[in-house]
């Protein structure tokens, strides 16, 4: 059965700082105060089908959960909370900053059934944060997240990638940083210049170039292989589309298909290495796990037509003793 989110979004509500790169209300569409009615409304449309009720969960993005008024906080946990108790959701997630977390807030999620909280971490280089107006430190994240997992929750982290002032090898420190937090899920947001944003002003002074969607892929891939490598589930890969995202873009990393381009990297790299270690030439057959052909072959053939630069004309065949992003490659007489 299919796991669902019921994703609900209190934009902007507590945020003490505005971030360089945010702007709520085009990422979410929606700029309105969420209240009881939304959330049962949205609980009602998202369970209207069949569904897994031990793997779905309530879900409060788009602020800084634990820094909005107190009263309002609980007053949106107390109306999601009956459905956890009920077993129509195995619990409450939400997102929040590294610096409004303490155990007091802590206890408060624990008794209205938040089992999972993720913190906007962005960046462990605390120059980046700061030139993007973060107003947290890389050592906010690190005590929020022994906070998080000494009080018994799921902890999720989320990076950006190609932020003001950051570079490649920063974003690949930030991702050693984050494994070393050893969180269950992740989160990683290449990042993407919105109307009504600083960093819009500094693309367009020129100060600021954002990562293009091919730069942010080469990137992203290897930091989504690292956290792989790490056992950590990386549940969002690239800025969803939706909201009115679409309608305020500006510049930088975005495609709706974006971790499929990483994914196809990855199978791209691994395959690239092994073939020149092996000098490989003319063709060969690939077989991969079923469900990941698309990804091997790539978008349009992308994989297939750059393994043809190499001198080596691939057919690709499912498999179905692989498993993700391995592959086993066999040279055709």
């Amino acid at each position: 059965m299919k796991h669902i989110n019921v994703a609900l979004f209190v934009p902007h509500k507590g945020c003490p700082h505005m971030c360089s790169f945010c702007n709520q209300k085009t990422i979410s569409g929606t700029s309105g105060e969420l209240t009881a009615s939304d959330i049962d409304e949205a609980v009602r449309i998202a369970t209207s089908k069949e569904y897994d009720k031990t793997n779905s969960e309530i879900a409060f993005f788009g602020g800084s959960f634990t820094a909005i008024d107190r009263e309002y906080m609980t007053y949106l946990l107390e109306s999601a909370y009956p459905y956890v108790e009920k077993g129509v959701f195995k619990g409450i997630r939400c997102s929040t900053r590294p610096d409004a977390i303490d155990d007091e807030v802590l206890t408060i999620l624990k008794k209205y059934g938040v089992t999972a909280i993720e913190l906007g971490a962005q960046s462990m280089d605390d120059e980046v944060l700061s030139m993007n107006d973060r107003g947290h430190t890389a050592e906010d994240v690190v005590k929020a997240s022994e906070k998080i997992k000494k009080h018994g929750f799921e902890l999720g982290l989320q990076m950006m990638t190609g932020l003001y002032g950051s570079t490649r090898e920063k974003d690949i420190k930030t991702a050693e940083k984050l494994i070393e937090l050893k969180p269950e899920t992740v989160r990683i947001y290449p990042t993407v210049v919105l109307e009504n944003t600083r960093l819009a002003c500094l693309h367009r002074s020129g100060e600021y170039t954002p990562e293009t969607t091919q730069e942010a892929v080469v990137n992203c891939s290897v930091i989504l292989d690292m956290f792989n490598n790490a056992g950590i589930k990386v549940i969002r890969l690239g800025l969803h589309s939706g909201g009115n995202v679409e309608g305020g873009f500006v510049a930088g990393a975005f495609h709706p298909a974006f971790r499929e381009l990483c994914e196809s990297r990855i199978y791209f790299e691994k395959l690239r290495k092994y073939i020149e270690e092996e000098k490989i030439k003319g063709k060969i057959t690939i077989y991969v796990c079923p469900s990941e052909i698309s990804k091997m072959t790539g978008q349009k053939k992308g994989n297939i037509l750059l393994l043809e630069q190499m001198g080596v004309y691939a057919g690709v065949r499912g498999d179905g003793s692989l498993g993700k992003y391995e592959f086993r490659a066999v040279r055709e007489e």
